[in-house]
């Protein structure tokens, strides 16, 4: 039986060209997800990843079991995140790169999130909630919940190399965006494709992604 890739399904938002930005269309897609505060390297990053992981696979493994075999199987989506410095609207500030999570280290908020397969009833995904708790005993499973979401016209392009060195790509996507005739809005977002436990970090890959509108003089 064929393994379903939502990374193949959707290859325009999660394979796109480290070359050139391009406009795209992010549909509405189920997502679990918990917020939280402070830089990657913070403690409370790294445990809410474990809490998602965690809940991801024992969902997938859920619906094996209960279908006998018979349902398709999927591949684990990527980890994305959403990025934003609370009080401070203005996605320039993702421009600087490393250094904003010094400069607003007390304000640095961040949801991350794994896209799982479309119709899943929301009990369903509870329980397997609960199944993870009992597995493990993860302190941030209680801040995960399963939401929809959608983004809508985006702005996006794929960085190829070290988180550190983000700025220059993220500098061309807003660039991008202001010669299409459209302004940024929402938050930054990130894809992480690349394994960075396995990965050098000259060949990790990450979709920076920024949802757009229209320039409001072009309204």
């Amino acid at each position: 039986m064929t393994k379903l890739d939502a990374k193949r399904q959707f290859k325009a938002l999660y394979g796109p060209s480290a070359k050139e930005p391009a406009l795209v269309h992010v549909p509405p897609f189920d997502f679990l997800m918990i917020d939280g505060t402070g830089a990657p390297a913070d403690a409370e990053f790294p445990a809410a990843l474990g809490a998602l992981y965690s809940a991801a696979y024992t969902l997938k493994f859920m619906l094996k079991k209960r279908s006998g075999g018979e349902a398709p199987d999927y591949t684990v989506m990527p980890l994305e995140a959403l990025w934003w410095v609370e009080g401070l609207e203005d996605p320039e500030v993702w421009v600087a790169g490393d250094a904003v999570f010094a400069d607003h280290a007390d304000a640095i908020r961040w949801r991350a999130m794994i896209m799982q397969p479309g119709h899943l009833p929301a009990e369903t995904v509870a329980e397997a909630v609960e199944e993870a708790h009992r597995k493990r005993a993860l302190a941030a499973l209680d801040r995960l919940r399963f939401e929809r979401w959608e983004e809508g016209l985006s702005a996006q392009i794929m960085h190829v190399g070290p988180y550190a060195a983000e700025a220059p790509t993220i500098q061309r996507l807003h660039a991008f965006a202001r010669e299409q005739g459209h302004e940024l809005r929402g938050r930054h977002h990130e894809i992480y494709l690349g394994d960075p436990r396995r990965t050098s970090p000259e060949r990790l890959r990450t979709v920076l992604r920024h949802p757009v509108e229209p320039r409001r003089s072009d309204r």
